[in-house]
């Protein structure tokens, strides 16, 4: 009886491989054996052996759902830093303290006494409002007057007699002069409430147009990971990832947004770098109670192969005609039969082909 391994033309080597490097190693059987065969596994008396040929060790392919996943550090935060700059001349009067919330309608700060306003909205103050006006700002600062309770008006884009009337209501209620007009610098406008991050100014301080005065951040924490560019397949906006806290547990998130950046080389014999810079939020932001900042490691799923027939990689056997096989184990003989692979995760591969069953146990090297 032929040895398992083959005596009649079909040679084999068995592989043990990293999913990294696992197709070079079939190209590299063909090389070394120098061959490449016609006949198909099954049946040819050269394919099995006898109880002295078995190999010595088994394993069993099974069927499981495999993952396609990388793990990577991330930095917990509230996000980049957003300036605010002076629009008005004056003397800072007031000022919010660094981590505490400004929503719409509130003081951001103060310039003689008088409040600089925060409002929700997309589109910067570009120009004072007044009536006779029309324009997408006028409609923008429209629906804030509105969402703060002040009417008679109708919210559109034109900036009439009637908005006036309730921009003075609104002035009288803050303690400005109530001229019916806005003028530039008076509001500043953020897509939703804000974090206040750091001061850049001190109460007393005369500032002009230009003038730092503090930075902001969003109000929710999120992760920051830096993924390679190579690992583009990862970034999905609105992917689900695992994100592991620092006791340990893992927690649900998902990716909210990514922005490819260039590194610029650290030297001038390195090259720039491409990356992804993405944001990650958690399902449940309770989870992230007690953390400011810290490193949390985040796993990226690319793909997912549910219900597959898998055995360990290194069970593969390297074909001289190409592709790979298993040695399958039946009693006392073997047979090598020929199997497509699929997906390369934790130390196992999906496998199928014919005579390829959940339960078959299969050979594995020394």
């Amino acid at each position: 009886m032929a040895p398992a391994n083959g005596s009649g033309g079909r040679r084999t080597r068995r592989v043990a491989v990293a999913v990294a490097v696992v197709a070079a190693a079939g190209v590299a059987a063909v090389a070394a054996n120098g061959v490449g065969l016609t006949s198909i596994f099954g049946s040819d008396p050269a394919n099995s052996g006898d109880a002295a040929d078995l190999p010595p060790a088994t394993a069993q392919i099974t069927r499981q759902t495999l993952l396609d996943t990388r793990t990577e550090s991330g930095d917990l935060d509230f996000g980049g830093a957003v300036s605010v700059s002076a629009r008005l001349n004056g003397t800072i009067t007031g000022l919010p303290t660094a981590g505490s919330t400004v929503g719409r309608g509130k003081a951001l700060y103060r310039l003689d006494n008088d409040p600089v306003v925060l409002l929700l909205g997309k589109l910067p103050a570009y120009r004072t409002l007044s009536s006779g006006l029309e324009g997408p700002d006028v409609k923008q600062f429209e629906r804030n007057l509105y969402a703060l309770g002040y009417r008679g008006f109708t919210v559109d884009s034109d900036y009439t007699s009637s908005t006036a009337s309730a921009v003075k209501e609104w002035q009288e209620d803050l303690g400005l002069t109530k001229t019916g007009t806005v003028d530039l610098g008076r509001v500043y406008y953020v897509p939703a409430q804000v974090r206040v991050d750091s001061l850049k100014a001190a109460l007393g301080d005369e500032v002009g147009s230009g003038k730092p005065i503090l930075t902001y951040t969003g109000r929710s924490q999120v992760i920051t990971v830096e993924l390679p560019y190579a690992e583009k397949r990862l970034v999905k906006e609105g992917a689900k990832v695992s994100v592991t806290l620092p006791d340990g547990k893992a927690v649900p998130g998902k990716i909210t947004g990514s922005v490819m950046v260039i590194k610029p080389a650290a030297t001038s014999s390195d090259k720039d770098t491409t990356v992804f810079e993405v944001t990650i939020a958690v399902d449940d932001p309770k989870n992230l109670a007690g953390l400011d900042t810290a490193a949390l490691d985040v796993a990226f799923t690319a793909s997912e192969r549910k219900n597959v027939l898998t055995v360990p990689v290194a069970a593969l056997l390297a074909l001289s005609e190409g592709g790979y096989g298993v040695e399958i184990v039946e009693g006392d003989t073997t047979k090598i039969v020929a199997v497509k692979t699929g997906l390369f995760s934790g130390g196992r591969v999906e496998v199928s082909g014919a005579g390829i069953a959940e339960g078959i146990t299969v050979g594995m090297p020394t």
